[in-house]
């Protein structure tokens, strides 16, 4: 089986897990169904790190909670991790069984890939999606309240829209507060607020370029990889794990379990 086969959340994870995955990103798999963020921590810095999740594992047991994603490990299902030693990024594994700890705890962080079936379906389609890449992140300039030994800066996701599409764009993405929700900035000035100088979406941070067409202006969302940058930027000591940003963690839950009404 291939990516372009799967049928299901779970086809992608076993694909993952047989180190089969060879597609750049998640972004577009299994329209319908949500896709986290993942980070992995020693159980000594779990109580400082909570915010806003999906869920989050016992410590030491690997197993994605049912809730979420049956049958799925989460030392092995998504299609890569990266391995932080001390804050500092070392580097990039399909599978993450020799880093596991007895005293690891996972993290599940909603992504904003959950809202882009929505956006689709509204032709809304976002440019990422079109060229078959991960959608481009970038660090920001805008603090994090800190909690414990975490601080930091936010990362957002960016998605080019035309101005006139921008309100559409908000209404639709408003309901997914668990997985970023609305824009939190957009267009020249909204990225000088948040201390983004590549306007032209060429050079991110994180994810792939894309394309700003004219009459097109950037529009720019919270992002679950804040959490891998928060830990770089505290310097966290030891082993901390995160998926590689733009290929996460397939759920079986639907987009619509994590949309509330407005």
């Amino acid at each position: 089986m291939s990516v372009s086969q799967v049928r299901s959340p779970y086809d992608v994870r076993i694909l993952c897990r047989n180190k089969a995955f060879n597609a750049p990103s998640t972004a577009g798999l299994c329209p319908g169904y949500s896709q986290a963020n993942v980070i992995i921590l020693p159980n000594k810095f779990a109580a400082d790190f909570r915010c806003p999740l999906l869920g989050e594992t016992k410590p030491g047991d690997p197993q994605v909670p049912e809730a979420l994603a049956a049958d799925s490990d989460v030392r092995t299902d998504c299609p890569s991790y990266n391995v932080y030693r001390d804050g500092v990024f070392s580097e990039q594994k399909e599978s993450i069984e020799q880093e596991w700890r007895n005293d690891s705890v996972t993290f599940f962080i909603g992504c904003s890939y959950s809202f882009e079936a929505a956006l689709a379906k509204n032709g809304l389609a976002p440019r990422h999606l079109e060229l078959g890449r991960a959608v481009p992140m970038y660090r920001t300039s805008y603090r994090l309240c800190p909690a414990g030994v975490f601080s930091g800066h936010m990362v957002v996701s960016m998605r080019p829209y035309r101005l006139a599409d921008l309100e559409r764009v908000r209404d639709i993405t408003r309901p997914f507060v668990k997985t970023h929700g609305e824009p939190v900035a957009w267009g020249p000035e909204g990225a000088k607020s948040l201390g983004i100088t590549d306007l032209d979406g060429t050079n991110p941070d994180f994810g792939d370029p894309t394309v700003i067409k004219d009459g097109e202006i950037a529009v720019y969302f919270g992002c679950g990889v804040t959490p891998q940058l928060s830990v770089m930027d505290s310097g966290i000591a030891g082993e901390v794990v995160g998926h590689t940003p733009g290929r996460m963690l397939m759920l079986d839950i639907k987009d619509e379990d994590v949309c509330v009404s407005v």
